[in-house]
């Protein structure tokens, strides 16, 4: 497929289409199994995503191209085709969770070293050795009075 889409580059599925025909729609009915390599949110490797989906689509004849609901769309009857191309890019996009991460320790160590030098780490976090810097102490101690006035609705909603 060609299709100018962000979410899914590469991969490899197998699309299953069963079509019901009548007089007036055809009713397809996909079943999509494969995999699609995207990029691993945190180290930006591409990663392999398994896809599995089941998929309805009626399209009838009409006068002019309409999409009456996810699953309906009205063709104009003089043409009497439909690029199902997009419709399957819709499909396997949507099996895509909004993370996607390596496995535990698949990630690239490089860039998995250099995210964790470079992010925040919480006040309860304990480095490698298993003791805690002085100075996290001292951020606990401190806080800015300013998230104080917000705390207070955060204690009112709960009550």
């Amino acid at each position: 497929m060609d299709i100018d889409g962000d979410e899914v580059q590469k991969g490899k599925v197998k699309v299953l289409l069963e079509v019901k025909r009548s007089s007036i729609m055809f009713d397809m009915n996909f079943q999509i199994e494969g995999v699609v390599l995207i990029p691993c949110d945190r180290c930006l490797d591409e990663m392999e995503l398994p896809v599995e989906s089941k998929n309805r689509l009626v399209v009838k004849f009409g006068k002019e191209y309409a999409e009456e609901s996810d699953e309906i769309v009205v063709i104009p009857e003089d043409e009497g085709a439909i690029n199902l191309a997009w419709f399957l890019y819709e499909f396997i996009a949507l099996t895509i969770p909004m993370k996607h991460v390596h496995p535990p320790e698949k990630c690239n160590k490089a860039m998995s070293s250099k995210l964790k030098k470079h992010s925040a780490k919480s006040v309860d976090d304990e480095y490698e050795g298993g003791e805690r810097d002085d100075m996290d102490d001292t951020i606990a101690d401190t806080t800015d009075p300013r998230w104080d006035a917000l705390k207070g609705l955060m204690d009112n909603e709960n009550e």
